[in-house]
């Protein structure tokens, strides 16, 4: 393996831990988001709107995480305009959304603050997927700025060699 191939799965590596670390942090920051709707009687749509905002957060962190690994995409291909760093480093996500949302729902379900609002308490399938779509928007964002991330340092690299 040449030594770009090596940081950059050194990097890729660093990269997935951080993300799983992030799990637990982000479900302490929706429990306090939602404590703090609670305390301010701020009910509906707390679900929908603490989980954009944890993600929101959650993806920024990681972008501004990721932009400080050593990446070296000299050689990196990339295929119809994305880059294969994207492609890697957005796998570390697979399955974090879904597990968040697991959480997220059983939080709310198991909520006695939330019990007097059905639909902040048990949210039907409509509202979750209204949020989903929240998240995909969320998602396709980030992906895009990580993409961007990657050609341009591309770019850059390759009128600097």
């Amino acid at each position: 393996m040449m030594m770009s191939e090596q940081k950059n799965a050194d990097s890729i590596d660093q990269f997935r831990r951080y993300i799983a670390e992030r799990k637990s942090e982000l479900k302490k920051q929706y429990a306090l988001l939602l404590a703090q709707d609670l305390s301010r009687q701020q009910w509906d749509g707390c679900f929908q709107r603490n989980v954009v905002a944890a993600l929101e957060q959650a993806y920024d962190e990681a972008r501004a995480y990721m932009q400080t690994l050593p990446f070296d995409n000299t050689l990196v291909p990339v295929h119809m305009g994305l880059s294969e760093l994207t492609r890697q480093a957005l796998t570390a996500f697979d399955g974090f959304v879904d597990e968040f949302l697991l959480f997220v729902v059983d939080k709310h379900r198991t909520s006695c603050a939330l019990s007097n609002f059905p639909d902040e308490h048990k949210p039907d399938n409509i509202y979750v997927n209204e949020v989903r779509r929240d998240i995909a928007r969320l998602w396709q964002n980030f992906a895009l700025d990580v993409n961007g991330y990657f050609l341009e340092s591309s770019y850059r690299n390759s009128l600097n060699p």
